[in-house]
């Protein structure tokens, strides 16, 4: 299936149905009364966050979404039906704007999850509610109310741990090959991931984390080059990057360390370019194809030296497996750490939280505010 990303959509919901006047006309009663019903309810459109869907391919091509509109009301206190509602179901971790002031309406990072994109109208009142004790025969009604219209784009951001990030034919695919469930296309020459790969890497029955595989990036991707850049937004949602490094080359006549030391560079830099705050993710860095050097060791120790490097950094094989045992066991306890801290800090935010002293709630009535009666007073 095609991946798509992005689509732009126009909701519209059902109109409420008009109310009626209509009048009690039976035998023997002259004066019936009015016994108009009222406008059912237009159809609204929900949309609703599911884990078994990965695109939003559906909505690329179907953009208009119309509910119907409520049924009218009729004579006998009959009531118009509800139309019905429409369902939109989108991947999880669809973020939806308003299309014409680019504002923010929805994130939706939960299975599940639901929300109205377009509430229908309401339906019209009939006459039924019009009379009173000076006009025994209103022929007043009031017409449906119209449904909400929108036009919605909607930005699907994938939701994982840890996203993968390096140049193209760094070996992330086959990174992600090896310690997770994934099975995404490999070849022997660049640009072979077209699209965002996930997989669950478990570390036991009850630990587990998701990595996001993108297309590789190259020089001048923040300006638009190559596939990555248009790929970049799904690692924003992640926790930690790993940044793989091939430190082999298939040029005989360059050091294959400098040459590594420069792609590194250029990869962060394009990274800072694009967006300064996912630039500034904690960033963890992973030596690739290790194997395929005359000496490991030296190698990483001559990286390390020209690269700078302070934070985390890792040896692997991802065709042999060679460190990547070592590698997915620390990512597990540096992600069970951060979840900790969240749920920490959540706690703390709600054991600080104060509520409201309702006796200054202004919003209340003066009926609300006034004491209830006492028992002997009932």
């Amino acid at each position: 299936m095609k991946f798509v990303d992005e689509a732009t959509i126009e909701v519209v919901a059902g109109k409420g149905g008009n109310g009626v006047a209509s009048f009690r006309r039976e035998k023997f009663i002259p004066r019936g009364g009015p016994d108009g019903g009222d406008g059912g309810r237009g159809g609204t459109i929900f949309a609703v966050a599911d884990r078994n869907i990965n695109t939003l391919i559906d909505y690329r091509y179907a953009r208009l979404h119309r509910a119907k509109n409520g049924e009218n009301g009729r004579g006998s206190d009959q009531y118009g039906a509800a139309a019905p509602d429409i369902t939109l179901r989108v991947p999880v971790g669809t973020i939806i704007h308003d299309a014409e002031t680019g504002e923010v309406l929805f994130d939706l990072n939960q299975h599940e999850q639901k929300v109205v994109l377009a509430a229908g109208g309401q339906g019209g009142m009939g006459n039924i509610h019009f009379k009173s004790s000076v006009n025994r025969a209103p022929r007043q009604w009031t017409p449906g109310k119209e449904g909400e219209h929108r036009y919605l784009r909607m930005e699907l951001k994938v939701l994982a741990d840890v996203g993968l990030l390096g140049l193209p034919n760094a070996g992330k695919s086959t990174l992600i090959t090896r310690i997770s469930n994934a099975k995404p296309k490999i070849a022997d020459y660049p640009f072979t991931t077209l699209h965002p790969n996930l997989g669950v890497v478990r570390t036991s029955p009850s630990r587990s984390f998701v990595v996001a595989d993108i297309p590789g990036l190259i020089e001048g991707a923040s300006e638009g080059a190559g596939l990555g850049h248009l790929f970049l937004r799904h690692l924003a949602r992640t926790r930690v990057l790993l940044h793989l490094v091939d430190v082999s080359t298939p040029d005989p006549d360059a050091d294959p360390v400098e040459q590594a030391v420069v792609d590194a560079r250029a990869i962060v830099e394009e990274l800072r370019r694009y967006d300064p705050e996912l630039a500034a993710k904690p960033r963890w860095l992973v030596l690739n194809k290790l194997d395929m050097v005359p000496d490991p060791e030296d190698t990483k120790r001559r990286f390390l030296e020209l690269y700078d490097w302070k934070g985390p950094v890792f040896g692997i094989s991802g065709l042999s497996g060679e460190g990547t045992q070592d590698l997915i066991y620390a990512l597990q306890d540096y992600l069970d750490a951060e979840r900790e801290k969240e749920y920490l800090s959540q706690d703390q935010a709600e054991a600080d939280y104060v509520a409201p002293d309702p006796r200054f709630d202004d919003k209340r009535s003066t009926a609300d505010q006034r004491p209830a009666p006492r028992g002997d007073d009932e």
